[in-house]
């Protein structure tokens, strides 16, 4: 038996960093496809290299993707659909056939490395899913293995949800439904197979919705001074990513699995956004994401205060600006690529350039709520037969949304479809933009600053 108190401190640490598996510090990137003017796959490799990313995580088993992915040395995430998982999860002929025609086809030619059973499942997939994430875990390991596939590590993707408590992070906590039901399964399985606990990081979010509390410097890794002391452990932080992580951190020691190694399965900062979206600009994206790939690419690893010295292996969100996301306009806007290949602005994921070697940063003009009326209006050249349809839904919600453009009243235009759109919108998303209702309508409609409003017409709007 080795007595551990006798090694010197360099055999030690090469001792602890065999026994976690080696793994490098490599950044990579999530390859999202949810546009329909996004580069072919081939084109899109070539622009995945030239950015320094030395893996690539994909949402899907794209056979496009793997195909231009071949005899490169690119590192690869492949994902099973959510909407797989129910299945999967009771039948493993159905596992194996899976795997029989999105690994096996591609590998080893392809270096997929990891292996993804659902995205944010807990998050965006109904309950019945959850219980389901598990079990499909086992049944895809299980094909795997049948395949001699043993190189190719099995997880899930986690958001900051699945937390019920997570400040101060030595307070971290599963949520009492899913903790015992699905996360402790889900880690012994981790722990048993040595791999990750995938975990989506957004430092942008909870600064957004609190931009008074949090500092802005803390969320971008920029402060120098502005540091918080857990009162707990008495760790002291100086970047709410490390909060974040180590709240995660936490969770899993309270669930009795300390070790489990975390993977960074996406984090980003937007680069535009909304009018009502704070924060989202190109200096602020540039200055997280140049700042994090520091950070996850130093060597030696830094890790968090919680784990110090631990390697955290990544993927930044995202390739491209993907303009067929729905939701706010942030979510079509965290790529490092516009759709065209160019770069929304300068940087390298390995880590290498200095700053210094990039174009100078266009000053941010969003770091402050914005104070005013916001309306939201149909964007131009869009399909008349979509707008007609969203016309009819927003028409069909909340309180005589659509009375003044009716024949006869003040807001009603003759053979006007996309102002008629423009007054519903607008409309629809003052009465129920409190229950979280988006200026978006599958990408039909926009906010603005501009009062559409004409004569005795006046279009409802939204005050911040």
């Amino acid at each position: 038996m080795l007595k551990m108190g006798l090694l010197p401190l360099s055999i030690l640490f090469l001792f602890f960093s065999i026994s976690r598996g080696e793994i490098s510090s490599q950044v990579g990137i999530n390859y999202g496809q949810l546009g329909d003017n996004l580069p072919s796959p081939k084109q899109s490799v070539k622009l995945i290299q030239s950015l320094g990313a030395k893996r690539v995580k994909i949402y899907d088993a794209n056979p496009d993707i793997l195909n231009a992915l071949k005899d490169t040395s690119l590192q690869v995430s492949i994902m099973v659909p959510n909407q797989l998982l129910t299945n999967i999860s009771t039948n493993q002929t159905l596992a194996d056939s899976w795997v029989q025609s999105n690994v096996v086809p591609f590998y080893p030619k392809t270096k997929i490395r990891y292996l993804l059973v659902g995205n944010e499942v807990i998050s965006s997939s109904p309950k019945e899913t959850w219980y389901s994430i598990v079990p499909a875990m086992r049944k895809i390991k299980n094909s795997l293995k049948t395949h001699s596939l043993n190189k190719i590590k099995v997880g899930t993707s986690m958001a900051m949800d699945v937390l019920e408590s997570s400040f101060p992070p030595s307070n971290g906590t599963f949520r009492s439904d899913i903790a015992g039901p699905i996360l402790k399964p889900m880690l012994q399985f981790l722990s048993r197979t040595k791999s990750f606990y995938f975990l989506d990081v957004y430092p942008y979010f909870p600064w957004s919705s609190e931009p008074k509390n949090i500092n802005l410097d803390y969320a971008l890794f920029e402060s120098r001074t502005i540091t918080y002391t857990d009162p707990v452990s008495n760790f002291t932080y100086t970047n709410m990513f490390d909060q974040m992580v180590d709240s995660v951190v936490f969770a899993m020691k309270k669930l009795g699995y300390p070790d489990v190694r975390i993977w960074i399965a996406e984090t980003g900062w937007p680069n535009a956004g909304d009018i009502d979206q704070i924060g989202a600009n190109i200096y602020n994206a540039a200055t997280y994401n140049r700042n994090v790939v520091k950070k996850l690419t130093a060597k030696p690893a830094i890790g968090t205060p919680a784990r110090p010295g631990w390697v955290l292996p990544s993927f930044i969100f995202a390739l491209y600006n993907e303009n067929q996301k729905p939701g706010p306009g942030t979510e079509r806007h965290f790529g490092l690529l516009y759709p065209n290949g160019s770069n929304v602005y300068g940087i390298d994921l390995s880590g290498e350039t200095p700053d210094s070697d990039f174009e100078p940063l266009p000053k941010p003009d969003n770091n402050e709520p914005y104070k005013g009326k916001i309306w939201c209006v149909a964007a131009r050249g869009v399909n008349a037969s979509e707008l007609g349809s969203a016309l009819s839904y927003a028409c069909s919600q909340g309180n005589k949304t659509c009375d003044p453009i009716q024949a006869g009243k003040k807001c009603f235009k003759p053979d006007s479809l996309f102002w008629h759109a423009s007054y519903a919108f607008s409309s629809y998303w003052s009465q129920l933009k409190q229950t979280g209702a988006t200026c978006y309508f599958n990408g039909l409609a926009t906010q603005t600053a501009k009062d559409p409003s004409f004569g005795r017409c006046k279009f409802p709007s939204v005050t911040l």
